[in-house]
């Protein structure tokens, strides 16, 4: 199990995590038991399965990813200079289809233009670096138009409704997604005091029956493979880690390790028995 991500506070120092324990076959299927029944069910499982939860930061979306973003640019956004050099369309459409990967369609109410713009033109919450005298420049908008942009999603990468805003003088439109924020469930949260096993996971080609896990682990611990608890509806996973017992560097390293189920995944969700919360699929490479 993971147990020295705690030691990741003392970054730089030595620490001893010697309090973590190897956790028993029994006590994994226990946890893994707990997990499963507290999820299968909730509002949770059904806003992830269902509903639209995104998995990353919705707005402000910002500058459209097409080449190198000058620092200006960021600079002068995240101040606020933003100035309206045009006539905002008012006669938007206020509902959307989402198209979701399984074929299913939901409709989502959106935000207008004005409202966008309203929301993304504050200055931020914390400016680390003022407005310098030659590092802003005013951000005039020309215009806006509504399109679609890809987005995260619990249930897999969707297109949803985005105000593009044209900069003058910029290349780049500023892209604010246009799903009201009413239409989104929150991505839930884990328990104060759980610990992450999983960070991810992905299907291994030609291995209908296995998966590829990713986690982290200390400098000092032993890996001792990969469990898995599966029900018709889910699958539970950990990492059998053991802590040496010494004084280690508090250093978090990652890894990937392939676990056996006893049948393909299929559509069931994967948990993260530590956190009890849904991995997400995508192991990130090296």
């Amino acid at each position: 199990m993971r147990k020295t991500i705690v030691c990741l506070f003392l970054v730089l120092l030595l620490s001893s995590c010697s309090w973590f324990h190897r956790v028993s076959p029994g006590e994994f299927k226990n946890r893994a038991q707990e997990v499963a029944a507290r999820w299968q069910g909730s509002a949770a499982d059904r806003a992830w399965r269902e509903g639209f939860v995104s998995l990353e930061v919705m707005n402000p979306q910002g500058w459209a990813r097409v080449g190198p973003i000058p620092a200006w640019m960021n600079r002068s956004a995240h101040n606020g200079a933003w100035q309206l050099a045009a006539t905002l369309p008012a006669d938007s459409p206020t509902r959307a289809n989402v198209h979701w990967p399984d074929g299913s369609v939901s409709q989502v109410p959106l935000v207008t233009a004005a409202n966008a713009y309203a929301e993304f033109s504050k200055p931020a919450g914390f400016i680390e670096e003022e407005c310098p005298a030659k590092g802003c420049r005013p951000l005039w908008i020309t215009g806006a138009e509504l399109d679609e942009v890809p987005l995260e999603t619990s249930r897999g990468t969707i297109q949803v409704p985005a105000w593009l805003f044209t900069v003058r003088g910029v290349k780049q439109k500023y892209v604010h997604v246009a799903v009201a924020p009413s239409a989104v469930a929150a991505r839930p949260e884990r328990v104060q005091g759980d610990l992450e096993e999983v960070m991810a996971f992905d299907l291994v080609a030609g291995k209908p029956d296995e998966l590829l896990l990713q986690y982290g682990y200390g400098a000092c611990d032993s890996i001792h493979g990969a469990r898995a608890y599966e029900t018709d509806q889910l699958v539970v996973v950990d990492v059998d880690e053991e802590y040496s017992g010494e004084v280690c560097p508090a250093i978090l390293k990652t890894a990937t390790i392939t676990v056996t189920l006893v049948r393909p995944l299929g559509d069931r969700l994967v948990l993260d028995s530590g956190t009890g919360l849904p991995v997400v699929r995508g192991v990130k490479r090296r």
